[in-house]
């Protein structure tokens, strides 16, 4: 996947990457949090044979180097950009309900950033790095409750770790015994950071992780004041977007379908209730 294949017609100076330190400041509900609404069972225990740790550190550092990049060809939405602020509001309101799954996200570093590009596309690496790309806020049209629950969608990816256990899976019986071995002692843990480091851009979750992450996202946004029914209207737009011969990039990894929409459908009512609380 290619993510900086059209950085090149922009024209927006390249300026340093603003941190979202909405994970340090993020303060809880005024009243108890209800519990979560939507039924996706426990986290994969496959993720347990990769350190949180060290994927998060090649999160880290693949980010910023596709900061960089995007940074040195103009590329990379600076401060005052309105999209970005756009963004960043969104993912304001949707990281202080994230730690209901994931009780790590309270340590995360969380960043948002936006990247010229007419890539319909956007992602968020383990530890909390979002990415949206203007083609996809372009093209699609997106309204604040579109784009929240796209942004609630990957960041639920994040939450849930699917990343890290489907790199787990990936690295064959033969690796994890290896890896197994060295984190008895640690060992070169380290190494494999830096061997999966590209891999996090270029992830096909299965359609499990899929679904997890569009009920998930669906209650996080919602519970961050966002009409759930928006996550119906974005999948249809998705998948009119995926019509020609050579859909979005955004499709190949987030496959859209009746079946999809349908299921959202159905678990809209189950998160009413929380819009309409955040909402007051």
């Amino acid at each position: 996947m290619c993510f900086l294949c059209d950085a090149k017609h922009s024209a927006w100076p390249g300026r340093r990457a603003f941190l979202l330190a909405a994970a340090g400041t993020a303060a809880t509900a005024a009243t108890t949090p209800l519990r979560a609404q939507v039924d996706v069972g426990p986290a994969s225990q496959l993720r347990n044979l990769v350190p949180a740790d060290e994927i998060e550190g090649a999160a880290t550092q693949e980010y910023s180097k596709l900061l960089a990049e995007a940074r040195a060809k103009g590329a990379l939405a600076p401060q005052g950009h309105p999209q970005l602020q756009r963004l960043r509001a969104i993912a304001a309101k949707l990281v202080p309900q994230t730690a209901q799954w994931n009780d790590r996200a309270r340590q995360w570093r969380w960043e948002v950033n936006l990247l010229g590009s007419k890539q319909i596309n956007a992602f968020c690496m383990p530890g909390g790095k979002i990415a949206f790309y203007t083609g996809i806020l372009d093209q699609l049209k997106l309204t604040d409750d579109e784009a929240a629950m796209i942004m609630g969608h990957e960041m639920a990816h994040a939450l849930r770790e699917h990343a890290r256990a489907r790199i787990a899976k990936s690295q064959g019986t033969g690796t994890l015994l290896s890896l197994g071995a060295q984190l008895l002692g640690w060992g070169q843990v380290g190494d494999l950071a830096a061997s999966i480091g590209t891999q996090l851009l270029t992830l096909r979750f299965s359609r499990e992780d899929e679904t997890d992450a569009d009920l998930v996202g669906l209650e996080l946004a919602a519970r961050g004041g966002y009409n759930p029914q928006a996550a119906v209207s974005l999948w249809e737009k998705m998948g009119q977007a995926g019509g020609g011969s050579s859909g979005p990039s955004f499709l190949s990894t987030h496959p859209s379908g009746p079946e999809r929409i349908q299921q959202l459908q159905a678990n809209v009512p189950k998160v009413q209730g929380l819009y309409q609380r955040a909402r007051g």
